[in-house]
């Protein structure tokens, strides 16, 4: 039995343990600080096909892994409060702009029928979908699309990964060599490691004498209290045009998010900045808001590279340590696929050329 080590409990970290735990040829010990974590500050939506990035392997993987996160959603029998096929709306202020969206949404959709029913939708049919907005918007609805709930998700997968025999430590890490992990407590051997800590692999990887080309991204977003109304449990995601999205989650309750910000680095506190921000877009989607509603805050740190495109795969000229990063705020479409692709690696070698560029681009050796 080879034993593996993942470095990182987020959303690729979870559901590498996950996996790996249902093949009895390996004992599995995850380890996660619990610190800085983009997941667990993270609700998300998960509706990449009108993405207008020009960047064809990134599309190719965001479609792929919404396909594939709405498998593994049904596969382990997640509850709708983690994951839940929702519907999104996308809004423009143009018409001309919502016929280009509209055309765009239907060539994608010959290769993407999880997409589901997509229909134009007027002012009037988003507030039937989605009361709480005020605004005079127009858009596309996409039945397909989905909402989810980092925390619970990556919690979901860790409960069944622990049952399956996976041991969890709470504990900051560092490499001592490519098979050899030191926590807080003890130094332990490995054959295989797997490194999905987003922005902290440049740390992790320091040891060994490698560079990354990652860096962190603070995202904060504000939850608020809203008038709970019928089938709010099953309301739209709204995306809009120039504002934050906009994601009711049911029981009277409304997520606004999240920033971008790359210059604070690894900093977790919730600033003021943020809060006027995304409560001035909430407000313009909902004028009946107040900040007497806001009820919690979540500030997390993403990883993104130089050209917005993740990466994973075996480090270079390495045989020991698989690596995994860059996932920057597509991170909750793009997480679950990453981890199940690199996962297969351990079982043997693979051509996914068609999802990202050579790893080689983003990690090297120093000097």
């Amino acid at each position: 039995m080879e034993k593996v080590a993942i470095i990182g409990g987020g959303i690729v970290g979870a559901t590498a343990a996950y996996l790996i735990s249902k093949n009895n040829d390996y004992s599995v010990t995850l380890y996660d600080s619990g610190k800085g974590q983009a997941t667990k500050a993270a609700a998300g939506i998960i509706s990449p096909w009108l993405s207008k990035r020009r960047n064809k392997k990134w599309y190719t993987l965001a479609k792929d892994g919404a396909t594939y996160i709405a498998e593994l959603a049904k596969e382990t029998q997640m509850n709708s409060k983690t994951y839940l096929q929702s519907g999104t709306i996308f809004t423009r202020k143009e018409s001309a702009d919502l016929d280009e969206l509209e055309s765009l949404a239907n060539q994608r959709k010959v290769n993407a029928l999880e997409m589901g029913a997509i229909k134009r939708v007027d002012a009037q049919e988003i507030r039937t979908l989605l009361p709480l907005v005020t605004a005079d918007f127009q858009g596309i609805f996409i039945s397909g699309g989905a909402r989810i709930d980092g925390n619970r998700f990556v919690k979901h997968l860790l409960e069944i990964s622990e049952r399956n025999g996976v041991n969890l430590v709470h504990s900051k890490v560092e490499l001592v060599d490519d098979q050899t992990i030191k926590d807080e407590s003890q130094v332990k051997k490995f054959d295989l490691i797997l490194v999905c800590a987003g922005a902290g692999i440049n740390e992790l990887l320091a040891p060994l004498n490698y560079e990354v080309q990652v860096h962190p991204q603070k995202g904060q977003l504000i939850e608020l209290n809203v008038p709970a109304y019928q089938n709010d449990v099953m309301a739209p995601v709204l995306m809009p045009e120039s504002e934050k999205d906009f994601m009711p989650i049911g029981d009277g309750r409304l997520i606004i998010g999240a920033t971008h910000e790359n210059t604070p680095g690894f900093d977790l506190k919730f600033t003021q900045d943020a809060l006027d921000d995304l409560f001035a877009s909430a407000k313009r989607i909902d004028n009946r808001l107040s900040k007497n509603d806001l009820i919690a805050t979540r500030v997390g740190t993403r990883s993104f590279t130089d050209d917005f495109s993740p990466f994973f795969g075996w480090l270079p000229n390495n045989d020991h340590v698989l690596v995994a990063s860059g996932l920057g705020s597509s991170g909750l479409t793009t997480g679950p696929i990453v981890a199940k692709l690199l996962v297969s690696l351990l079982e043997s070698s693979r051509d996914y050329s068609k999802y990202q560029k050579e790893i080689s681009n983003y990690i090297h050796m120093k000097g």
